[in-house]
């Protein structure tokens, strides 16, 4: 169960990363042009788990939230460049980076910072 919360936390982060980038940019707050700017990160958020073994330790900061971080943007700005119009602008790349960072890494530290409140 925990792998599984952790999975969709992850996924809510990058759907709430292109969702904000959509609304910023005024664009149609539609399904398919929410899909249309989430699916590369979603798709390299998914090998980002993969790679980093991510369900052995699903709420490390260090081991897993920097390596789904780094992994998800990355990917994820190769495959937008790659596959989509939208193309990796240095704005975007530079915004890309801080949001999800915050995001995949944030609830990581919470997480630990709770538990760690909890112990005593």
């Amino acid at each position: 169960m925990p792998v599984a919360l952790a999975a969709l936390a992850d996924t809510i982060c990058v759907i709430g990363f292109a969702a904000a980038g959509r609304s910023q940019h005024e664009e149609a707050a539609t399904i398919a042009g929410l899909w249309q700017t989430a699916w590369p990160f979603l798709l390299a958020l998914a090998f980002a788990w993969v790679a980093s073994a991510a369900w052995r330790r699903p709420f490390a900061v260090g081991r897993t939230g920097l390596a789904v971080w780094w992994g998800t943007l990355v990917l994820g700005m190769v495959l937008r460049v790659a596959f989509t119009e939208g193309g990796a602008p240095l704005p975007f790349v530079l915004v890309a980076t801080g949001t999800l960072g915050l995001a995949l890494v944030g609830w990581r530290l919470v997480v630990f910072l709770v538990r760690k409140l909890r112990k005593g």
